[in-house]
């Protein structure tokens, strides 16, 4: 069996009116064909062009394998020159991800190939916006964005899948306490609801994208990510106006951050296998009271 899952919405344009009303007010994620089509990235930036403009700069790089809880949360793996990696991703199916390192401040001259979307909304946060590759297979946990930021994620070079959760859904997801990603013993596209009874019911929404697609993520929203083909995304961010989802994303960002940082430092295996049970008994509880409501 698999999750409940609709298609997102997808357009090839729109007004801002209607993107505000209809998504950005109504927090509900959208699928925009066109909005690519107009920034020089939409041709330039093939694999052959991102070798050549970031080279050989030593990268760190994430696989699939469960967290240590010994270990940061964003520990990497391993480490290759970018350009050897590219080469990689180009031919073989890998496992391997570039996560949470930058090419545009290696090359900023990538900064004029892509616009951010201002015309639909403003808030826009990041100087350097993140960039994100992926080998053919290589997945993207279930997780939530910690700074609660909306984000326009944008796909180049191939093909992903995108499978989002409303963030109502947190204890039915199995989260981890102290955290903002999900118990990673369960698989996403085939779950066992025997295992994992809470996530029978959750409803989620699915998208495939493509060149050029970018996907309209609302703040909040749990995602997990596939790459189909070896490719790569960018993600533009921009605050919401609420302020107390700006209050819960500086919580995320100073106290919980530090605190499981402590937590994890000090009693390891202990903290992650209590972190892991308590998360269980929240989703059980959840389901006992059909939540949320």
């Amino acid at each position: 069996m698999k999750f409940d899952l609709t298609q997102i919405d997808c357009v090839d344009d729109i007004s801002k009116e209607d993107f505000e009303k209809n998504y950005l007010n109504a927090r509900r994620p959208l699928v925009i064909k066109n909005m690519a089509k107009n920034w020089p990235a939409y041709e330039k930036w093939s694999m052959d062009y991102m070798k050549t403009v970031v080279g050989d700069r030593l990268v760190p790089l994430y696989d699939s394998s469960k967290a240590d809880p010994s270990k940061p949360i964003n520990a990497a793996a391993t480490e290759m020159k970018f350009a050897d990696y590219i080469d990689l991703i180009k031919t073989t199916p890998t496992d391997l991800r570039i996560f949470l390192f930058d090419p545009i401040k290696q090359a900023p001259k990538l900064l004029n190939d892509y616009i951010a979307p201002k015309d639909l909304m403003g808030g826009f946060l990041d100087s350097y916006p993140n960039m994100f590759f992926g080998g053919k297979g290589s997945v993207t946990f279930l997780h939530y964005d910690i700074d609660m930021a909306h984000i326009f994620h944008t796909h180049f070079n191939g093909r992903k899948h995108v499978i989002l959760f409303e963030n109502k859904w947190k204890e039915r997801l199995y989260q981890i306490p102290y955290a903002t990603y999900a118990l990673e013993d369960y698989d996403i596209e085939n779950p066992d609801f025997d295992k994992f009874p809470a996530l029978k019911g959750v409803k989620g929404i699915e998208a495939y994208l493509e060149h050029g697609d970018t996907l309209f993520m609302p703040t909040g929203y749990w995602h997990w990510m596939k790459y189909l083909d070896g490719s790569f995304s960018i993600s533009l961010r921009a605050w919401d106006k609420s302020w107390a989802v700006k209050a819960k994303s500086l919580y995320n960002l100073t106290i919980q951050r530090k605190f499981d940082d402590f937590m994890k430092a000090n009693f390891r295996e202990k903290y992650m296998a209590w972190k892991e049970r308590l998360a269980i008994k929240r989703a059980n509880k959840a389901l006992a009271e059909h939540a949320p409501f």
